[in-house]
């Protein structure tokens, strides 16, 4: 059992009371809603708004993994993970990520800014609406983060001392099983189709996707490279628009529980494997103008992450060996990483636990070509990375296999 008090919609309001710095925010006797809506594997979400119109979100970790209850004991420390991620990210690119109000290390409450006029990424693309620029901001996001986290930026006592503090070996430990390994070698909680089964033991028996998934493994525990986002996908990006607009005026990255120093090409992977799984739902629908647009994100993230993070480098701490050669190099390296870890990511949505709704909430005889489309994709890129890498070329790759793998989709005329 938990050693510290869950908060509920009915103690809300005595808990904002009690914090003098939350209740300057928000009129605690005068709420007129209060909504828990965690909707994701980990943690407690409540909103509240006062009569004035003024929101706030308290977030609190629970000691356990809520999809599954107390069976999978996780540690709540993961919330002050997020907290120091949300601050440090939140310093180098203010307008992209949520503030943080304050933090309750006793009961793992994180108070930030509330978003209830934002709409989560991954719902607005399942609906088949566009939000233009939130590719690029989250590009922004990662190229801003890479550089201003790293060597490249800090100090080096100072660069030492903050990769010590982001140990998150628990909440790594789940990525380095459910992402890398666990498709690949069944613990127990894969799950496919039965008409996909047959894919998934293709899949399995890939030599080449061993090897590769056994790299990017190898990547994510080994290289320290810049202080990670570490679970970046449109569910964790929040989109503001006007109404009848497809512009957005507002996009925030949240949920950086995992986040950990590790590999720069892992979050711009994560990001590009949403957007194929996208535009697999979108191909599945026969929505070929949405899908191709939805693939069409990888190149409007990697264009924003290279533009962000070259702007940044004659700031760099140490030209006299850091030339731009070597940014060259390190920005290619980048790039066929992002393949490699997109790869990974795409597969776990498909055969491992913790699925996405963009695939699931198809109708089964939809779901079973999109998926498959998915894991050809995921199988073709970690080859075709070494050839060329370049955003465009996955853009062509994805949208040949996907098309190529759909069932029973309605062709539009």
């Amino acid at each position: 059992m938990a050693d510290y008090e869950f908060l509920t919609e009915a103690t809300f309001a005595d808990y904002v009371r009690q914090r003098p710095e939350l209740a300057a925010r928000i009129d605690a006797d005068r709420l007129v809603s209060i909504r828990e809506v965690g909707d994701g594997n980990l943690n407690l979400v409540f909103l509240a708004t006062d009569d004035q119109g003024r929101g706030l979100c308290l977030k609190q970790a629970l000691p356990w993994v809520r999809m599954t209850g107390e069976g999978w004991p996780m540690t709540p420390d993961r919330a002050r993970h997020e907290v120091e991620s949300l601050r440090t990210h939140h310093a180098l690119v203010p307008d992209l990520l949520p503030e943080v109000y304050s933090y309750d290390p006793q009961r793992y409450i994180i108070a930030m800014e509330d978003l209830t006029d934002h709409q989560v990424w991954r719902g607005v693309l399942n609906e088949g609406r566009r939000s233009e620029g939130a590719a690029a901001a989250m590009g922004t996001y990662v190229g801003a983060v890479a550089f201003g986290t790293s060597v490249f930026a800090l100090e080096r006592s100072r660069h030492a001392a903050a990769v010590a503090a982001a140990l998150n070996p628990q909440l790594c430990e789940i990525t380095e099983d459910l992402v890398f390994t666990e498709p690949l070698v069944d613990a127990g909680r894969n799950s496919v189709l039965a008409a996909n089964a047959g894919d998934a033991a293709e899949f399995q028996a890939d030599a080449a996707m061993l090897a590769a998934m056994g790299e990017a493994k190898w990547l994510f525990m080994t290289h320290a490279e810049a202080l990670l986002h570490g679970d970046l996908h449109t569910g964790s990006v929040m989109v503001r628009q006007p109404a009848g607009s497809p512009v957005c005026d507002s996009v925030k990255a949240f949920d950086s529980e995992f986040a950990f120093y590790g590999p720069v090409g892992f979050d711009l992977g994560a990001l590009f494997a949403n957007y194929v799984i996208a535009a697999a739902r979108a191909y599945a629908l026969g929505e070929d103008e949405m899908a191709h647009w939805c693939l069409r994100l990888v190149e409007q993230t990697w264009d924003a992450f290279e533009a962000e993070f070259r702007r940044r480098w004659p700031s760099r701490r140490d030209p006299r060996v850091w030339d731009d050669r070597f940014v060259d190099q390190r920005i290619a390296e980048w790039r066929s990483q992002a393949w490699l870890f997109a790869a990974a990511k795409m597969s776990r949505r498909i055969i491992g636990a913790a699925k996405t709704r963009d695939i699931e909430s198809l109708p089964e005889d939809l779901r079973e070509g999109a998926a498959r489309g998915v894991l050809r994709v995921s199988r073709r890129i970690v080859v075709e990375r070494h050839a060329d890498s370049a955003p465009a070329r996955l853009v062509g790759l994805a949208a040949e296999l996907l098309v190529g793998a759909r069932t029973s989709a309605v062709v539009p005329c």
